[in-house]
């Protein structure tokens, strides 16, 4: 206290911003502490992308299987950590009373949304680095139009966290964690990534291909791997599951 009898420094709640980038900073460090997440955001891409490159075991088609698998595995890193990775922690977080604590900081809850949106990010580069510098050790040659990657990674995470934030915010955490579980295991087969699409019988090719992990997968691969322009098809598709999840988050997510 000084002389004047005013605390020194002057208590109150930081600027928003600062909140919002320390609470990132936290979501961040926790996500890369957890054993359990490393495996899903990090083992298991890295081992299925070296694992079908260099052994024979799914027919990707012409060409080397690396330039098939490596966008599928781009895709699957941005799922199992909008989706799973998010809708797990934040699930016992709910569970164990964290967010209703934090419900009651300073911290805005849409801030607290936008803090785990940016560790969402902030993990999701580190992966495509990661899966990149793999690829390309295999021989990955990609192409294409680099916006073109970034709108449907940004796409395809904006849907991936609406879905996860939906799980999280309805479904008790065990079920939560069954649940996400379950559909990472499901959309890791049926949506694209190491299993080609046409590989599937006709009606359910149509089907599957509305999945945000196969409109994420196979845009990805039209672009890096064929080299085609703007793919609007799937960017569309993963734009109506990201309005409808998160519209859907916002409006049923329970804090409690």
């Amino acid at each position: 206290m000084t002389a004047t009898g005013t605390y020194a420094p002057r208590p109150g709640a930081a600027p928003l911003p600062r909140m919002i980038a320390a609470q990132a900073v936290l979501e961040t460090k926790m996500l890369l502490r957890n054993g359990e997440q490393l495996l899903l955001t990090v083992v298991i891409p890295t081992l299925l992308l070296v694992l079908f490159s260099t052994v024979d075991i799914v027919d990707t088609g012409e060409g080397r299987a690396v330039d098939f698998l490596a966008p599928g595995i781009l895709a699957l890193a941005v799922m199992s950590t909008a989706f799973t990775g998010q809708a797990i922690a934040t699930g016992f977080e709910r569970r164990y009373g964290v967010l209703k604590r934090l419900a009651a900081s300073p911290l805005p809850r849409w801030g607290l949304m936008t803090a785990k949106s940016l560790s969402v990010l902030v993990t999701e580069i580190l992966q495509v680095l990661l899966v990149a510098v793999i690829a390309l050790s295999l021989g990955w040659s990609p192409r294409g139009n680099p916006f073109a990657v970034f709108l449907l990674l940004v796409l395809g995470t904006a849907a991936f966290s609406g879905l996860g934030l939906l799980m999280a915010g309805t479904l008790k955490a065990e079920a939560t964690l069954a649940a996400a579980n379950l559909v990472f295991l499901l959309l890791l087969i049926g949506g694209g990534v190491v299993v080609p699409l046409d590989t599937f019988p006709d009606a359910a090719q149509g089907v599957l291909g509305l999945l945000p992990i196969s409109a994420l997968s196979e845009g990805l691969r039209d672009v890096l791997q064929h080299g085609a322009g703007m793919p609007w098809g799937s960017l569309a598709v993963l734009a109506a599951w990201a309005v409808a999840g998160l519209a859907a988050a916002g409006k049923f997510f329970r804090w409690e």
